[in-house]
Formats: structure tokens, sequence, C-alpha cells
């Protein structure tokens, strides 16, 4: 039996990457998946490919910076599905990639809008609907960035080291109410992210060999076991994609 068949689940980001891979692992899962973001063409690409392959579901564009444009996609999604059990916030940007000095103050700030602003603003629409069933699953795409500094990185790393700790509150307040929430540091990984961060060559991680980057489809079948009932005793926590007890669990190689 798929382990999570008749749920459903909204990935933002979800047009390319690991969003992508991410709602093709919850599909095989048996869930159905809506996926959000603001590049439309790649999103009904997505959605299209993943109907092909016998899957249920749905691209609504939506920018996570926008609290009207979420409440449009959670609207949405229960119109289509008549539910939502899963949110995986996957968005994110790098930019701006510079010295503190020379970032542009409005880049900087549209950063924290879509990294951190708009994973609570997809909680905050998700979270009335979860607690009105009495469950549901939130997975915060993190990053190795939001525990240590990286040059040129101002803006990305502080952005997800409010989601980090985004989700150590959200975990507080509703992981007694059936809510369980999980921050995911996916490590680094052959997008189109890091694509723009190896064109800056600005620190250590952009001058990591190609070969060294895991491909999308590791940190997206991770993610889609978390969604499940075996990983309900992780809840809270801020997990590694490359932790061997983790992958192991999740049914991956070391």
């Amino acid at each position: 039996m798929q382990a999570l068949a008749g749920q459903v689940a909204i990935v933002t980001g979800g047009g390319r990457g690991i969003g992508l891979a991410a709602a093709v692992e919850l599909s095989r899962a048996g869930a159905a998946v809506v996926l959000a973001s603001r590049t439309t063409a790649e999103c009904e690409a997505a959605a299209a490919s993943i109907r092909a392959a016998g899957g249920e579901a749905a691209a609504i564009p939506t920018d996570v910076a926008r609290y009207d444009q979420v409440e449009r996609l959670v609207d949405g999604t229960l119109a289509r599905f008549g539910r939502v059990d899963i949110l995986i916030n996957n968005a994110g940007i790098i930019e701006p990639i510079g010295y503190f000095e020379t970032c542009d103050p409005q880049e900087w700030a549209a950063n924290v809008s879509v990294n951190l602003v708009g994973a609570f603003y997809c909680a905050r629409a998700v979270v009335p609907h979860f607690l009105a069933r009495g469950r549901g699953v939130i997975v915060n795409v993190s990053s190795g960035a939001a525990h240590r500094p990286w040059e040129g990185w101002s803006a990305y790393c502080s952005a997800k080291a409010g989601l980090a700790m985004l989700t150590r509150a959200l975990h507080l307040e509703l992981g007694q109410r059936g809510v369980r929430v999980y921050g995911f540091q996916p490590g680094t990984v052959a997008t189109e992210m890091q694509v723009k961060i190896r064109a800056s060559g600005i620190n250590a991680i952009a001058r990591l060999p190609r070969e060294s980057l895991a491909d999308p489809a590791v940190p997206g079948r991770i993610i889609a076991w978390l969604c499940t009932e075996e990983a309900r005793d992780l809840a809270g926590q801020e997990l590694a994609g490359r932790d061997p007890a983790l992958r192991a669990r999740a049914g991956l190689p070391d």
C-alpha cells in the first residue's frame, strides 16, 4: 500500500530541482500534488509529467512572497482536491550574491521575503486546515547555510537561519496538536541555484567539483519519506541529507 495514498501535498518551487523531485516522490507514494511556482510554464510541464506517469497533479502559479497569492494557492488546492495534508516549503532564491557592502538593499530584502516570509505565509495559510483535521506535515527545506555564514551570501544565510528557527517555533506551538514540522538540509545538489552559485565563484561552495553535487532525486526521496508516519519521531528536528542514519531509514544507500 502506498504510504501517502489519499493525501494532498503542496510543493512550492515545484517546477524544477528539489521541488519537482519531491513532488515526483510524493506522487509515487500515493499523494496528489499541487506544484506552486512563479515559473508558470515549468510548473505546468512538471504537473503534466506527473499525470503522464499516472499520478494526480495540478499547477497553480504562485509568488510565495505575496500572501494573497498564497491564499489563492491553498483555496485552489481545496477546490481541486478537497483537502491539504502536506506542505513542502521549498521555494527559495540565492540572490543577491555579493559582498555585503555591494548588495542592493531591495534584492537583500526580497531574498528574505521569499526564503523566510514566504515559508511563513504558506504555513500560516495551511495550518488552520491542519488543525481542523488534527493532523498535517510541514517540511521546510533548509540549508547548512542556516548554521554557518558563507562569503557573499549574507541574505541567504540570514533567511535560512530564520527558517530554522521558524521550524522550531512551529514545532513548539503545533507539535502537540497533530502537526509535524521538519527542517531538512538537502546539501549541495545539482540544481539551477547551484549553477548561479558556481558562476559567482565567490566562496568554497562555488568551487566544489560538479561531480560532488547530489542528484535532486536523493533529497526528493527523503522529503517524501519525512511525510510518512515512519518519520514521526523526527518531528521538530533540523535534519541533514548526508546523515547516514537518515538515509538508511529513507531507504537510500549510504
